[in-house]
């Protein structure tokens, strides 16, 4: 890294779905402290997807401060990544929530979608996304309709970021995943803001993500805040997809894979989509993406209903055979191609003969087939196939799952050898907003690969097993679909 970068201790604050993880970095790399605190979205029947603002919050305080004091060093700049698409209403005011907060998983929304399914090819143009209520626009006018017509409605990280520094932003890449945003313009369109009916809201200022957003004195201060993005463009950087091309999958809740498009905002002919990497230096770098509702959520699923007794099972009970029973796990609905919010998850081929190893395998050969039909869409968009995947998240420990990814993909994967690819993301972002002079590439924390894991499937087997299982989800597709 350039001598210059190695200056600035910054507190790194990932606020996700499962939990609020706070990690503090040193100008030479080092991770001087980590505290995670734990939290979980309350799951009900209809789609419902929520989390209670006030403990979201304190888990965000209790960890940053909590990091601060392990580490033990003056903190230079604060920054946060955030969960992307969850929303609610606050007082802006006070501060205070006015709702629960709608996880980005929350299907409700899908009646706002419904309203003006007549206007998906213009959204499409317009922003690169796909009308779905996994998108921010739909559950806000959602929120207004159905809970309350107080205060703003926003994404969770305008109001994280108002109650550290008194601003009202959000910065471009969560933004372009709002269903309002124009993608070559990368700000808000008017059309579409009344499409859905919001014309009356307050939106928050959009910011580029090298930018110092404000000053916070909520661990002692005053601190610059600064570097702000949504979770998985952050990972995206961490993982050093700076190039066209590049492509990372992250497995946390969900699955995310996204490619660097570079400079040009290529709509998606495969049914994926299309949003901001990052802003940095004034210009705009773009990236394709598709989304697997359900990867840690269906393990924690088979927890719950006791096929499962943990993460580290997997690896003891599953095998490369699922004797016939494959898996749909859709759990919280299909995203890319198919975008139906409201299918359910299916099991098909099983018989008296199948054993809990066999179901428990047919759920991760389903979590890495979709996976790999995300892939396959991407190498479509890029015209050309991917070579390779970088991969991070908690179920990369797996290495079943991981060799069943390599087995599916074809491709060469590589573990990301830390726990903290959101978290560093953003600290490369803070570190470019401290210090403009810094080329991006040079911001971004050095290394490589844990472990790479390379097919050992045939071609054949792999593209057997997913026509097999492709024909199984086209099925259940047509089925709920009616």
């Amino acid at each position: 890294m350039d001598s210059s970068a190695a200056t600035a201790t910054i507190l790194s604050i990932d606020q996700g779905t499962s939990g609020t993880k706070a990690i503090v970095v040193d100008g030479d790399d080092a991770i001087a402290s980590v505290v995670e605190i734990p939290l979980r979205p309350v799951y009900r029947d209809g789609g419902s997807v929520e989390q209670d603002p006030d403990e979201l919050l304190a888990s965000v305080m209790d960890a940053a401060a909590q990091a601060i004091e392990r580490a033990g060093v003056r903190i230079d700049a604060v920054t946060l990544s955030n969960q992307g698409e969850s929303v609610l209403a606050w007082d802006p005011d006070t501060g205070a929530p006015l709702s629960r907060m709608l996880g980005w998983q929350d299907r409700r929304a899908q009646s706002e979608c419904d309203a003006v399914t007549g206007k998906a090819d213009l959204v499409a143009s317009r922003t690169g996304l796909v009308l779905d209520p996994f998108f921010t626009a739909p559950k806000l006018a959602w929120l207004r309709r159905n809970v309350t017509t107080r205060g703003v409605v926003t994404t969770s990280d305008t109001w994280l970021l108002n109650r550290l520094t008194g601003e009202f932003v959000t910065d471009v890449a969560t933004a372009s995943r709002s269903l309002m945003t124009d993608l070559e313009t990368v700000d808000y369109d008017p059309e579409l803001v009344r499409l859905f009916r919001l014309e009356s809201e307050r939106l928050p200022h959009v910011v580029a993500n090298d930018e110092v957003v404000g000053l916070t004195e909520a661990f002692g201060g005053p601190i610059p805040v600064a570097g702000v993005v949504v979770d998985q463009q952050a990972a995206l950087l961490a993982e050093g997809c700076l190039r066209a091309g590049d492509a990372k999958c992250t497995f946390g809740t969900g699955a995310f894979l996204l490619a660097n498009l570079g400079r040009t905002p290529l709509r998606s002919s495969s049914g994926l989509t299309s949003s901001v990497a990052w802003r940095v230096e004034g210009r705009t770098s773009y990236c394709c993406d598709g989304q697997v509702y359900t990867a840690a959520s269906a393990v924690r699923w088979l927890q719950d209903t006791g096929l499962l007794s943990g993460p580290a099972e997997l690896d003891a009970i599953c095998s490369h055979d699922a004797h016939g029973a494959m898996c749909v796990p859709s759990m919280a609905g299909l995203a890319a191609p198919w975008w139906q919010s409201g299918a359910k998850a299916a099991f098909n081929g099983i018989g008296l003969a199948t054993t809990r190893e066999d179901l428990v395998t047919s759920v991760v050969q389903g979590l890495a087939a979709q996976v790999a039909e995300l892939g396959e869409l991407v190498a479509a968009d890029l015209q050309r196939p991917l070579t390779r995947l970088r991969v991070d998240g908690g179920l990369t420990r797996s290495d079943v799952f991981m060799q069943t990814v390599a087995d599916l993909m074809q491709i060469d994967i590589d573990v990301y050898p830390s726990a903290h690819a959101t978290p560093l993301g953003a600290v490369a972002l803070a570190r470019k907003a401290l210090n403009p002079a810094l080329r991006l590439e040079d911001t971004i924390v050095p290394w490589t690969p844990a472990r790479t894991f390379r097919p050992q499937w045939t071609r054949d087997h792999a593209h057997t097993f997913r026509e097999e299982w492709r024909r199984v989800v086209e099925s259940v597709a047509e089925q709920q679909g009616k």
